[in-house]
């Protein structure tokens, strides 16, 4: 319905932003991977995936073309729906999954949280050869943070994890003080 949403980021974390189009307000659900490229934007322009329950319309965005491809067929793989999609590329870019798909590494994917070792073979049966390297159109786009692990840790619940949990996983990484929001992230899901 939507192929792309452009605007001022009004808020940004690593895993949710509010885009302000023309004083409408989009709330967009994004990746790990997305939020490295836009981080230290003020506009962007997100190729968007509007997902329709019967609770609520989820809009996603990706920085690029070739990121919502991988989501969308991710989507269609049973067993996985959008937030475990959205794990598997904050956990992981483009490129580690599609070479632990042709390289059929299941333990890749099985150190994503939520993967076990069926949904690691079904991923890779039926992404085998699907994945192909598109052509990046990204045309991407701050407020304020208070500190980088407050920013992980924000991520962490809204990717669904509880916030006990993701305290702890955070609470286990070595030398975080010198580390950014991503690698908090990426260890602390590792840590999970």
């Amino acid at each position: 319905m939507y192929a792309f949403i452009g605007g001022d980021l009004v808020y940004k974390s690593p895993s949710l932003l509010h885009v302000d189009v023309n004083g409408v307000g989009y709330e967009v659900n994004i990746t790990l991977q997305t939020y490295v490229k836009i981080q230290h934007l003020d506009r962007c322009r997100l190729f968007t995936h509007l997902q329709i329950r019967e609770d609520a319309w989820v809009l996603y965005g990706f920085a690029d073309e070739d990121e919502r491809a991988t989501f969308r067929q991710l989507l269609n793989i049973s067993g996985v729906g959008a937030a475990t999609a959205r794990i598997i590329l904050s956990s992981l870019t483009t490129d580690e999954l599609e070479r632990a798909v042709s390289d059929e590494d299941s333990k890749a994917l099985e150190r994503v949280k939520g993967i076990g070792g069926k949904t690691a073979q079904r991923i890779i049966l039926e992404l085998k050869g699907k994945l192909q390297k598109r052509q990046n159109n990204t045309t991407i786009t701050t407020p304020k943070h208070n500190t980088t692990q407050e920013d992980a840790l924000i991520a962490l619940v809204n990717l669904g994890i509880s916030k006990s949990v993701a305290e702890g996983a955070i609470n286990k990484i070595n030398n975080i003080s010198s580390l950014s929001v991503e690698e908090i992230i990426k260890q602390a899901l590792r840590a999970l």
